[in-house]
């Protein structure tokens, strides 16, 4: 949080020291944190956060889980309304082939297209 908010510069050059001189595992888990409180605690925009998440995954020694799912979300957030999480849910439905319960109205509608 601290590297894509640049809003700490000590803990902002710690993150950094960090992104470029180790292998770093990011759990999904963390990436919805991370969408979470972009979208919601900091309100930043669905483009920008699609792109600078984009990017920092770009990162050759950032390791996540399934990139094909968590592009799918970012580019997901971009075009539609929903919560970043939603995007998320929808993309383990699309790429992974994961069966989604959800009473959201609005993933739901996506989910049976």
């Amino acid at each position: 949080m601290r590297y894509l908010l640049n809003d700490a510069e000590d803990m902002r050059e710690k993150a950094a020291e960090i992104l470029v001189n180790s292998d770093i595992y990011v759990p999904n888990e963390v990436i919805a944190e991370i969408g979470y409180m972009l979208e919601k605690v900091y309100k930043v925009e669905n483009s920008e956060l699609s792109s600078s998440l984009s990017e920092l995954f770009g990162y050759d020694n950032l390791i996540v889980d399934d990139i094909k799912i968590v592009s799918e979300a970012l580019r997901l957030y971009v075009e539609r309304r929903l919560d970043f999480v939603d995007t998320l849910l929808y993309a383990y439905h699309k790429i992974g082939n994961h069966e989604v319960f959800t009473f959201d109205k609005k993933l739901n509608r996506l989910l049976l297209n």
